[in-house]
C-alpha cells in the first residue's frame, strides 16, 4: 500500500499535464490492479507520454527565458488536480472517483471506435519513449546553446552530449564524491562554472575572489531559505529558515547572546566534568576504542549540559538523545528533494519532533512555575533559559514550539560538526609523533602550577592553547563537515575570478565547496598536508579574506564557532592529559561523502593507556 500511494502521487502529477491524462490514469489503475511487474513497466512507459509539456518548458528553463506568470502558475498548479483523488486512495481497490474523472475522455474514445487493447498500450509505450528521448535531447541542446551563447555566463559543464550521457555521469560522479568531481571540473573549467543537476543550474564558485559575493551578499540577493527549506520538518514552522528575515534575525541574536564569552566561561567546567565522568565510566586504564563513537557520545553529553540545562541533562537525557537520533536519521538525501515523502525515517522524525516539543514544554512549564527566588538560586546559564526569556520586536515571546525548534537547530549545528572535528583533530595529532609531543608540551606548560595537570580547566587556559587551536583549524581545513554550501540567486549576481566577470542569472543556485576551496594550492601551499603551523606568524595563510572557510564567512559565518572551539579544546585537553593515544590502523579513514554531514568513514580505533600522573 505504501508503494501504491507513493506511485499514485507521482503518476498523477505527470498524467494531468496531457489532454489524455484522465484516460491514461484510468488505464494506469486498471493495469496496476493486476499487481504484475509487466503491468508496472507499462505504466511507467505510459507516464513518458506525459512529458511533452514539461520537457518543452525545460527548454525555457535551461535557457533562462522567462515565461508568462499565468502560464507558470497554471503549470505549477496542474498536478494538484488529482492530489485529492490520489490521497483518498490508500490502495487501488477504490477507483470510483478516478473512474468518474476519466468518463468524458473514455466516451470520446468509444465514440471513435477505439478499443483499449494490448497493442494500443504497446504503441503508447513506444510513443512515450520516443517523446521523452526527443524532448530531453532537444531541451538539453537548445537550452545549453542559448545559455552558452551569452559571453557573460559561466562555462557550462558538458553542454552538448548525446542523450545527456555525460551529464548523467557527472551527476553520478558528484553523488559519489563531490570533492573529486568538483576538483576535476575545476581543472577543466576554472574557478567558476555551471552544471545542471536534477534540472537545476548550479554554479560553483572556487577561490577567495569568486567566493566573496557568496558571503557578502544579503538575503535578498542570495537566499538561504530557498535551499534549506527541507529542514522545516525538523526545526519546525517559524524557526530559522521558515520565518521572515526580521524574526530570524531576532532568533539569531538570541543564540548569539547565549553563546557570548560570559556564558562560555561557565560552560568550561561543565564540559570538563562531563568528559571526565565519561572517561571514568567507559575507558578505564587501557584499551582500544572507536574514537569517533566515543567523541560523538561526549559531544552530545556536553552539549546537552550547556544548551538544555541541568534538569534536562539529569532527568531526560536518555529520551532526548534517542529522539535526537530519530530526528537526525530523518534527514536523508531524499529529504532534500522530498522532505515530506512517506518514508519510515520521516515518520520517526515527525513523531520524535512532536515528542520533543512535549518534553521541553513540560520543562518550560516547570521553570516558569518557580518563584523568582528559586530561579535565582539555580543560577541557570543554559541556552534554554535564554530562549525562554527572549522576545520579538513586537513584544511577543518565543512559543514552546519555537524554543524547541531552536534547541534542535543548535544541537544539529553543533553535534555533528564538533564530534567530527574533534575526531579528525585527535587522529591527526596522534598520527604525527612530532605534533603529539608538542601538544603534550603545551598542555604541560598550561598546567604547570602546583596542582599540575589535575586542576580544573579555566577559560583562560582554553585561550592559552595556540597549537591545539591551530590543529583544530587545520583539521577543519582538510575535512570540513559541511562540504557544500548553497544559496538561491534572487537577483542577478556578478562574480569575478582571475580578472573575468561573470553574470549568474536569477533563479540559479550558487554553491561553494569549503573542501575544494581550502585545498587550492594557490591559497594553501601543500594543501593535502596536515600542517597546523600554516596559521601562525609569519605564514598566516588563512588571513586572505574568504580563503579559510572552516566556519563559513561574512555575514553568515557560524555564530557557534567560539563555543565549538571551547568544547573541542576542553575535551581534547582532558583526553591528552589523561592518556597516551596511538592510532590503530596504518592509514587514517576516508571521508564519508554519502552522509549529509561528512565525517570519517572506516576504522577510527585508537589504543589508549592512562598516564602515570594526572
Amino acid at each position: 500500500p505504501m508503494i501504491e500511494v507513493f506511485a499514485t502521487f507521482v503518476l498523477t502529477g505527470f498524467l494531468c499535464y496531457t489532454p489524455f491524462g484522465a484516460l491514461t490514469l484510468r488505464m494506469t489503475t486498471e493495469l496496476l490492479a493486476s499487481n504484475s511487474f509487466s503491468s508496472l513497466c507499462i505504466v511507467v512507459a505510459l507516464c513518458c507520454t506525459c512529458y511533452t509539456v514539461p520537457a518543452t518548458l525545460t527548454i525555457f528553463h535551461n535557457s533562462r527565458r522567462s515565461l508568462p506568470k499565468k502560464l507558470k502558475n497554471l503549470c505549477a498548479l496542474a498536478p494538484l488536480a488529482y492530489v485529492p483523488i490520489a490521497s483518498a486512495l490508500p490502495n487501488f481497490g477504490k477507483r470510483a472517483a478516478m473512474d468518474a474523472s476519466a468518463t468524458a475522455t473514455t466516451k470520446g474514445f468509444f465514440l471513435l471506435g477505439i478499443e483499449i487493447t494490448p497493442a494500443l498500450v504497446a504503441a503508447a509505450c513506444l510513443f512515450g519513449i520516443i517523446v521523452v528521448v526527443t524532448f530531453f535531447v532537444v531541451s538539453t541542446l537548445v537550452g545549453a546553446y542559448l545559455r552558452s551563447n551569452d559571453p557573460n555566463r559561466p562555462p557550462v559543464v558538458n553542454p552538448k552530449t548525446f542523450l545527456g550521457s555525460s551529464r548523467l555521469f557527472t551527476f553520478l560522479e558528484f553523488s559519489k564524491s563531490p570533492l573529486k568531481c568538483i576538483t576535476r571540473l575545476h581543472n577543466d573549467y576554472g574557478k567558476v562554472f555551471t552544471l545542471n543537476m536534477m534540472g537545476q543550474n548550479i554554479t560553483i564558485l572556487l577561490g577567495p575572489e569568486a567566493q566573496e559575493p557568496f558571503f557578502k551578499s544579503s538575503d535578498d540577493v542570495l537566499s538561504q531559505s530557498e535551499v534549506y527549506g527541507f529542514m522545516k520538518p525538523v526545526f519546525g514552522a517559524g524557526v530559522v529558515y521558515d520565518c521572515p528575515a526580521r524574526a530570524r534575525q531576532t532568533q539569531f541574536q538570541s543564540m548569539a547572546y547565549g553563546l557570548r564569552n560570559s556564558r562560555l566561561k561557565t560552560y568550561v567546567g561543565k564540559i570538563e566534568r562531563e568528559t571526565q565522568a565519561y572517561l571514568d565510566k567507559k575507558w578505564g586504564a587501557a584499551g582500544t576504542v572507536d574514537l569517533h563513537t566515543a567523541l560523538s557520545e561526549i559531544t552530545i553529553l556536553t552539549a546537552s549540559r550547556c544548551l538544555h540545562g541541568d534538569d534536562v541533562r539529569e532527568q531526560l537525557f536518555e529520551e532526548v538523545a534517542n529522539l535526537y537520533h530519530d530526528l537526525d536519521q530523518g534527514v536523508t538525501p531524499l529529504s532534500v528533494f522530498f522532505p515530506y515523502a512517506w518514508t519510515t525515517a520521516h515518520a520517526k522524525r515527525d513523531r520524535a519532533r512532536k515528542r520533543m516539543v512535549d518534553l521541553f514544554s513540560g520543562v518550560i512549564k516547570a521553570r516558569r512555575a518557580e518563584t523568582p527566588e528559586e530561579s535565582k538560586a539555580k543560577n541557570r546559564t543554559d541556552i534554554l533559559d535564554v530562549f525562554m526569556n527572549a522576545k520579538y520586536k513586537d513584544g511577543r515571546g518565543f512559543s514552546d514550539d519555537e524554543v524547541t525548534g531552536l534547541l534542535i537547530a543548535l544541537l544539529f549545528a553543533g553535534q555533528h560538526t564538533s564530534s567530527i572535528t574533534s575526531t579528525w583533530t585527535a587522529l591527526f595529532i596522534a598520527k604525527d609523533p612530532s605534533i603529539m609531543s608538542r601538544i603534550s608540551t603545551e598542555q604541560a606548560t598550561v598546567f604547570s602550577g602546583p596542582e599540575g595537570a589535575g586542576r580544573p580547566v579555566t577559560f583562560d587556559d582554553v585561550n592559552n592553547m595556540p597549537l591545539l587551536h591551530d590543529c583544530m583549524r587545520e583539521a577543519l581545513r582538510l575535512h570540513p563537515p559541511l562540504v557544500l554550501l548553497m544559496r538561491k540567486v534572487m537577483k542577478d549576481l556578478k562574480v569575478t575570478a582571475d580578472g573575468r566577470t561573470y553574470s549568474i542569472p536569477k533563479g540559479d543556485t550558487v554553491m561553494i565547496s569549503p573542501s575544494v576551496g581550502m585545498r587550492l594550492p594557490s591559497v594553501f601551499p601543500n594543501p593535502d598536508t596536515f600542517d597546523p603551523d600554516r596559521f601562525s606568524e609569519p605564514r598566516s595563510e588563512h588571513k586572505t579574506p574568504y580563503a579559510y572557510l572552516g566556519f563559513g564567512g561574512g555575514m553568515h559565518s557560524c555564530m557557534g564557532q567560539a563555543f565549538a572551539f571551547v568544547q573541542v579544546k576542553v575535551v581534547l585537553s582532558v583526553l591528552f592529559r589523561r592518556y597516551d593515544i596511538e592510532v590503530v590502523p596504518e592509514e587514517l579513514p576516508e571521508c564519508d561523502y554519502e552522509a549529509m554531514v561528512v565525517g570519517p568513514k572506516g576504522d577510527c580505533r585508537v589504543r589508549y593507556t592512562k598516564k602515570a600522573v594526572v
